[in-house]
């Protein structure tokens, strides 16, 4: 049972899109530092929200951290329509990160994106200064998802912040080789976790909720 308060508000976009979006916060007490996690759901269009990360956001504010879930344009409760490719859900991610450094006084951002979450995450990292780092849960690097996302692997491969790449060693979208692949050219310091036997779908299932909470706060702490 989690003994986190959780706080529902509305951050708008640039272009005017009403995000839904929740704070997830630990005993006023309890909260180890000015590092807020704010976490990116899986596509949109395949039924992708905000729900799917509550067992994550409420481990983390369990462990002291205050994260912040939203729903991106066209999913649950936001105004807007979902992209195919993603790239206008990055005002998404941008405009709940300035909220973040506006509202909580979140002078550190760790930004995590699951899924298809992840490759528009990655495109935000470094259009917000306070974003110290960056965690993927399942990043689809494959040849197939790349026909939707693939322009999106630059700009978090390039980026010079670290960041860490949590992967099932059964996932359908992308191999364990293809991502030593994409990793193997990708700019500052850059870590790799594989968890043996799970897929794409199970590793964004509740089961794996602590591991992914365990594995976030690990890489908090080399901050």
């Amino acid at each position: 049972m989690s003994y986190c308060t959780v706080e529902s508000c509305t951050v708008e976009t640039s272009d005017g899109v009403k995000l839904h979006t929740k704070l997830f916060k630990p005993k006023e007490e309890e909260i180890k530092d000015d590092l807020v996690v704010v976490l990116v759901h899986p596509f949109s269009i395949l039924g992708g929200c905000q729900a799917l990360l509550r067992g994550i956001a409420s481990g983390l504010a369990d462990k002291g951290y205050r994260a912040v879930t939203f729903d991106m344009r066209g999913a649950g409760r936001s105004t807007g329509r979902p992209s195919l490719t993603g790239f206008a859900e990055i005002k998404d991610v941008v405009a709940v990160c300035n909220w973040v450094r506006e509202n909580l006084s979140g002078d550190r951002i760790l930004l995590v994106g699951s899924s298809a979450g992840a490759p528009i995450a990655g495109s935000a990292v470094d259009q917000i200064e306070h974003i110290v780092g960056y965690v993927s849960l399942g990043y689809p690097f494959g040849m197939i998802a790349s026909i939707l996302f693939g322009r999106h692997h630059k700009a978090i491969l390039e980026s010079p912040k670290p960041k860490l790449f949590v992967m099932g060693t059964r996932d359908g979208f992308t191999s364990v080789r293809q991502l030593d692949n994409k990793l193997s050219s990708a700019k500052g310091r850059v870590e790799s976790h594989l968890i043996e036997g799970v897929s794409h779908f199970q590793m964004e299932g509740p089961a794996h909720d602590s591991q992914m909470v365990n594995r976030i706060l690990e890489f908090i702490q080399s901050l």
